[in-house]
Formats: C-alpha cells, structure tokens, sequence
C-alpha cells in the first residue's frame, strides 16, 4: 500500500541536510513528489511531499530514519501521513 505523506525539516542551516534526508528516504524506498526549501536568517526549512511504500519500508521505520538523521543534525522532521495533516488542517 501506498501512502502520501508530509515531512517537514527545520533548523540551522548546514552542509548536507537535502542529502542526509533524501538518502534516508531513499534507503527506504520513498519518493519524493515535490519538495520546497528555503533558509531564512541562516534557518533552514523544507517541506516535502512524499510517497512511502509500505510493502517495501513499514512508515514507522521512515521515521525511525529520519529520527536518526534529525538526531545526528541537530534537526525537526515531521512526517505525516496526508490525510492526516489535511485533517488537522481543515478549519
């Protein structure tokens, strides 16, 4: 099954954020549908879009990825599964 997510990453910007979280999703098999990134102030911030593969990497290991890396950086990453953060969102 496939799932549509949204991860978001936020911090100080430094050397190899994009590449440390897109090699994680990519060991996970997940794809990255859209992404959007900016630094504000020496801030980095990104959002992407993604979609996880749950036959091939279970989402509570994606994040456990990227747990690691938002450890190992110094980071936030969220990821949420879309209709959730749509969810969430609706007003």
């Amino acid at each position: 099954m496939k799932i549509r997510a949204i991860l978001s990453v936020l911090g100080e910007d430094r050397v190899g954020i994009v590449a440390a979280v897109s090699a994680a999703l990519a060991s996970c098999g997940v794809n990255i549908e859209d992404i959007r990134q900016t630094i504000l102030s020496g801030v980095f911030s990104m959002t992407m879009l993604v979609t996880v593969d749950e036959d091939a990497c279970p989402f509570d290991r994606v994040q456990a990825k990227l747990a690691e890396v938002a450890n190992d950086l110094g980071l936030q990453i969220t990821l949420q599964r879309e209709d959730v953060f749509r969810f969430m969102h609706r007003i």
